[in-house]
């Protein structure tokens, strides 16, 4: 029996067939898909999911943030769930897999289990998280940060589109806000992904061990010197705000390429009064910095406020740099990266360890329970883009690792 289970594998053709049907749902022309949280398209999803799910026998429960879960029992149902995955939810401009995937491959799971007549202890749910991307409403990641605790219900509810429409009018308007208190008690979380970078591709590698997430921090950084005209003014005389801000932007560059698991990226700016003929008197631009321990993230945020520092005073111009976003360094547990690795070793997949350098449900969900992701490579590091695209045959190695680690964590009877 136990060989048996250990060479037990998912119906891939199943599984592909069931994103390409859920990516019917938004399509767009280029082959991407628009699902934006809480539209009339996300509605759509949400709501093949949860068909699928009672047809497969499963029961539907949602939280008041609307995320859903689907849960086929276990042996003992006291005991709590191991839960699997992720979004439905998109970019403006998404693509197929981003989310999509580990929803689907927690579904062929279960679906597979069926079809074997396997029996675990622990429950097993299946986690469609609300508002993971953040393009409607902020912040990213909202409905696995509300059932962990990171903010309230009536915060979240709160948030608005650039409409004015708050999330709770939006969850009640397409049904989805739920009656059911957020968080509980959850054996473990695994999350399937693409891994929406470069790495596994070039090396030639199928599975990602993800080792956790890096810590981020954002900032808004404002340089102020004294718009003038182009033409009377002399070079020396100038107090041109972005020409101070330009070395600092290179620096920011310099900062993130001096470790391999650093990130560091200015990825907005606006020019004031961005006119031909003006010297440049205000400019604002986003730092993004990212690092696998808070130790790095400090250092390289010193050496961020060091760069502005010395570049605006050689310049005589002025300058604020403050923090808006803080997420903590998150490592996943052993003995969730351990079910992700002996997976992969048993089925032969070439596979390494990474760390995420996206934000994910799945760094929520550390802080209340064991959990661990699997990465499977997309094309060229592609995603959220309409051309986003994944081979059928890593989708269906990600989801035999999941179906491995998802048994080895709920128990087998």
């Amino acid at each position: 029996m136990l060989h048996d289970l250990q060479a037990l594998t998912v119906n891939g053709e199943r599984l592909w067939q069931s994103l390409a049907d859920m990516a019917q749902i938004g399509a767009t022309p280029k082959g991407g898909v628009r699902r934006i949280a809480l539209t009339a398209e996300d509605k759509a999803g949400r709501d093949q999911f949860v068909a699928w799910c009672k047809a497969q026998g499963l029961a539907i429960t949602i939280d008041r943030m609307g995320n859903i879960f689907a849960r086929r029992e276990g042996a003992d149902s006291a005991l709590p769930p191991v839960i699997s995955g992720s979004h439905l939810d998109t970019q403006p401009s998404g693509g197929r897999f981003d989310g999509c995937y580990g929803v689907m491959a927690a579904l062929e799971v279960c679906r597979t289990l069926d079809d074997h007549g396997i029996t675990t202890r622990h429950p097993i749910e299946i986690a469609v998280w609300t508002n993971e991307e953040g393009t409607r409403f902020t912040p990213v990641m909202e409905g696995s940060g509300v059932f962990a605790g990171k903010f309230t219900v009536e915060h979240a509810r709160a948030q608005k589109d650039v409409n004015g429409v708050t999330m709770g009018e939006a969850l009640d308007a397409i049904g989805y806000a739920g009656d059911v208190e957020c968080g509980k008690p959850v054996a473990a979380y695994f999350e399937a992904h693409i891994e929406q970078g470069p790495v596994l591709e070039n090396a030639n590698e199928v599975i990602g061990v993800v080792s956790g997430g890096l810590g981020q921090r954002w900032f808004d950084v404002t340089v102020t010197g004294m718009d003038a005209h182009a033409g009377p003014t002399p070079m020396h005389l100038r107090r041109d705000a972005l020409q101070g801000a330009t070395p600092i932007v290179a620096a920011i560059d310099a900062i993130g390429r001096a470790h391999p698991d650093t990130r560091a990226t200015v990825g907005h700016m606006r020019v004031e009064p961005n006119s031909r003929n003006v010297i440049p008197g205000t400019v604002h631009f986003s730092v993004d910095l990212r690092a696998p321990t808070d130790a790095q993230l400090s250092a390289m945020e010193t050496q961020v406020r060091e760069a502005a520092a010395r570049e605006c005073a050689a310049r005589k111009l002025e300058h604020t740099m403050v923090q808006t976003v803080y997420f903590p360094p998150t490592p996943f547990a052993k003995v969730c990266k351990n079910a992700v690795r002996s997976a992969a070793q048993r089925y032969g997949y070439p596979h390494r360890e990474l760390v995420s350098g996206a934000g994910h449900d799945a760094i929520y969900l550390a802080s209340v329970c064991p959990a661990g992701m699997i990465f499977v490579p997309c094309k060229d590091g592609i995603s959220h883009n309409e051309i986003e695209d994944a081979r059928p045959e890593h989708i269906t190695a990600g989801c035999n690792v999941l179906l491995q680690a998802v048994m080895e964590m709920a128990g087998v009877v």
